[in-house]
């Protein structure tokens, strides 16, 4: 706002001295402030002190509106499977404003090719059912009261304050690697949830003194990114999903025991043990596959071996020429009902089954068992 300073004069032949009176600095200001600065002038007249001479100006400091939205750190991807539902990202919100606010949120897709950048992948699949939530604690999970719901506005933002945003979404059946990139734009609002009424560099600053005659200028996005607008009362960030689901290959080999017969080299004869081995291998780059779940048909013309079920066996080069390391992992008793994730015959008979811990990306695990060829 523009300060006159009333000057004020006298003739020659006295001494003058200006005195002002400044307010100490406040910092952020708030909007409708009154700044009153007064000078007051001494002198004298042949050599006799007279009254001083005192003058006053004032104006209202004016709003400012400053924020911005930003993907909450650590910065990355949210790493999502297929047809997920409720997975949340996270953003804050900072108004640096020099007045309370409330503001208003809305959480959109982006465009198909838009791409965060950093290495991170390219929008091309869009999610749903967007909710919004406070993350009053700042963890990044949602856990107390802290609750979601279809809209949000956030009533009565302080200035100098930072505000915790989760936003929920459904992600669409979709392939591996696929991205979504989600935008969540903040509108800034009075404090009573009004659209606030800015002016431009184009209209002159006023010095009127009545409370609440200040003026209002919009100043987020100074330097926009992501396609943020400069100066319209509205900041946004991106953040982004990826698609990651598992991708197994299961391998099945086996290896003659023993034959009864032939002290090395056993052969496939009749009262023969056979030991299979069933690997599940998880490629590189692909999500932690949970509760994965083997049964095998022990084959026609063979009998199973009891207890012979073995489960996260460690193998080496899962494939055709795989080697399964029947000293690891951990045995398995025939029985149902117990936890040791897995038995034999329940619920089809003549069926070996084991669960396989979680099988991380580029590890693989296996289950063996043990049939001997009818005689």
């Amino acid at each position: 706002m523009t300060s006159k300073l009333k000057l004020l004069s006298a003739s020659s032949g006295f001494a003058l001295v200006l005195a002002f009176a400044s307010p100490a600095y406040a910092q952020n200001t708030d909007a409708n402030t009154l700044i009153t600065n007064t000078v007051n002038v001494d002198f004298q007249v042949g050599g006799v002190p007279q009254t001083t001479i005192s003058a006053q100006n004032q104006f209202r400091v004016d709003r400012k509106i400053l924020f911005s939205v930003s993907e909450k750190t650590t910065v990355g991807t949210t790493s999502v499977t297929s047809g997920q539902q409720n997975r949340d990202v996270a953003f804050t919100l900072v108004n640096s404003s020099n007045d309370t606010l409330d503001f208003s949120l809305a959480a959109t897709n982006t465009a198909n090719g838009t791409t965060i950048g950093g290495g991170r992948g390219t929008d091309s699949i869009d999610v749903t059912n967007f909710e919004y939530a406070i993350d009053t604690n700042g963890n990044g999970v949602l856990d107390g009261a802290e609750a979601f719901s279809t809209s949000l506005t956030l009533n009565d933002v302080a200035k100098n304050t930072t505000v915790h945003i989760l936003v929920r979404s459904d992600i669409p059946v979709s392939a591996n690697g696929s991205v979504a990139v989600v935008q969540l734009a903040a509108t800034a609002l009075n404090s009573n949830a009004t659209a606030i009424t800015a002016v431009d560099d184009t209209v002159a600053n006023t010095a009127d003194v009545t409370s609440g005659t200040f003026q209002t200028i919009f100043a987020e996005d100074l330097t926009p990114t992501q396609g943020n607008t400069s100066r319209n009362g509205v900041s946004w960030a991106w953040d982004d999903y990826t698609v990651s689901a598992p991708v197994l290959t299961v391998f099945k080999s086996s290896r003659i025991i023993s034959d009864g017969v032939s002290s090395t080299n056993p052969k496939a004869i009749p009262g023969a043990v056979v030991e299979y081995c069933i690997s599940v291998a998880n490629a590189a780059g692909a999500a932690t596959a949970s509760n994965v779940s083997i049964s095998d048909l022990v084959p026609t013309n063979t009998t199973y071996v009891t207890n012979s079920i073995r489960r996260n066996v460690t193998v080496t080069n899962p494939g055709a020429t795989q080697t399964c390391d029947n000293t690891s992992g951990s045995p398995v008793t025939d029985s149902n009902g117990d936890t040791d994730g897995g038995n034999f015959g329940t619920p089809t008979a003549n069926t070996a089954y084991a669960t396989l811990s979680d099988i991380v990306q580029n590890t693989a695990s296996a289950m063996i068992f043990r049939v001997t060829i009818v005689n």
